[in-house]
């Protein structure tokens, strides 16, 4: 894959670039698809957002709280996996 260059602009009160069709397309992402953003190293890393479908039941709101603990706590659930 070749590499593209892209120019921060401001949009509102944020920031953001433009990623060609190419690119997109390549890695599976189309226009209203949603992307979780992270920083590993320094460096900004976009993944295609998991669609996850619930079993019967199980509430999507609860799933989001359970989420938000999870990754509040992350740095002791990470310590007690060595205990």
């Amino acid at each position: 894959m070749e590499q593209f260059e892209r120019k921060v602009t401001k949009i509102g009160n944020s920031f953001g670039i433009t990623l060609p069709n190419e690119l997109l397309k390549h890695v599976g992402l189309a226009h209203g698809d949603d992307v979780q953003v992270e920083v590993q190293d320094g460096k900004i890393v976009l993944r295609k957002k998991e669609q996850v479908t619930l079993p019967k039941g199980v509430d999507a709101e609860f799933m989001d709280i359970l989420n938000d603990v999870i990754n509040e706590h992350d740095k002791a659930f990470k310590g007690l996996v060595n205990r």
